[in-house]
């Protein structure tokens, strides 16, 4: 176990240093951030003297050097449009979006969990066939697309909800929240369902798939010759079963709502770390654009490599496998 958790740590490390170099070059042709840091009138010897203030004169691979090496200081430099230590930047923003997440994993379990268990169980072949193709169409809609569907119907028409902003916060220290205003829960509710979409269609669909094949099996046929209630074998024994799966892709699927938060963020102007990033790319900001691919992919490699290992604490056919 050690030696496989030292391997996933050598290439966690491996996939941040070519995460970090894509970014970071990629980046170097979107424009000239010095167009947006001054103004039209400024001379050519001061853009030169801010080029030169900035690094932006050495070679890509001299800066790339430095930008790894501040990183691994916790530097991630200063914004070249908000003039603001990035790593605050990203700070500020990061309990928005992360509420945000948390808000949409959790209406996707409480909606997509239920509704898969009964799909699975239910004998009404026209209204599970309904269901099914609702889905479909959860899956296959774009998030932007659902977002402003949702604005027009609730907050348009109906006027219920708020279809942009975070409503009033509460601050503990650093960390921001609206979970605790009732105008917060409000403004939440748009772009948490927006999020949560894909994912409760895709819950739903991996719930129902899964009981059915567990429902096969042998051991649950000798629960039913032995006796044992149909409740108890659904609920008990086939839906435990059948949760290791969702579980894992669940882990999985956090890291990617937490990057396609930047859709759902712009289109209801949550002002978390995705708006951050489309109002980087708009201003060629180089500092931030870099540092928030980073962020991602280390929550992405984080949450995977994590998973990697409690897959093999829990499933204990790898550990057999090992040996």
């Amino acid at each position: 176990m050690l030696a496989f958790i030292i391997q996933r740590l050598l290439q966690a490390c491996g996939l941040m240093l070519t995460v970090a170099l894509i970014a970071f070059t990629m980046f170097q042709f979107v424009g000239d951030p010095i167009d947006g840091m001054l103004p039209e009138s400024a001379t050519q010897l001061e853009r030169d003297q801010l080029r030169e203030e900035l690094g932006l004169n050495d070679s890509v691979i001299t800066q790339y050097g430095r930008f790894v090496g501040n990183i691994a200081q916790g530097d991630f430099g200063i914004s070249y449009y908000n003039k603001m230590e990035v790593l605050n930047l990203i700070l500020e923003r990061l309990p928005a979006t992360l509420e945000l997440v948390f808000v949409a994993v959790v209406i996707s379990l409480a909606v997509g969990l239920p509704a898969g268990v009964w799909v699975s169980l239910s004998r009404n072949k026209w209204l599970t066939s309904l269901v099914q193709t609702i889905s479909l169409i959860g899956v296959s809609l774009p998030s932007f697309i659902a977002g402003i569907v949702l604005i027009i119907v609730f907050s348009v028409w109906l006027g219920w909800l708020p279809s942009h902003g975070r409503g009033d916060i509460v601050e503990f220290g650093w960390w921001s929240s609206g979970l605790f205003s009732k105008s917060g829960w409000a403004s939440i509710i748009l772009p948490a369902l927006s999020l949560a979409l894909f994912m409760i269609t895709m819950v739903m669909r991996l719930v129902r798939s899964e009981m059915k094949e567990v429902l096969r099996t042998d051991y649950i046929k000798f629960a039913k010759a032995r006796g044992i209630r149909q409740r108890s074998i659904n609920y008990t024994h086939a839906l435990r079963n059948s949760l290791l799966p969702v579980i894992t892709i669940i882990g999985l699927q956090i890291g990617g709502l937490i990057a396609f938060a930047v859709v759902t963020e712009t289109v209801f102007q949550w002002p978390g770390m995705g708006l951050l990033f489309i109002q980087a790319v708009n201003y060629v900001d180089i500092p931030v654009i870099s540092a928030y691919l980073v962020f991602i992919s280390l929550i992405f490699i984080c949450i995977n490599t994590l998973v990697d290992i409690l897959y093999r604490v829990i499933d204990p056919r790898l550990k057999t496998a090992d040996r």
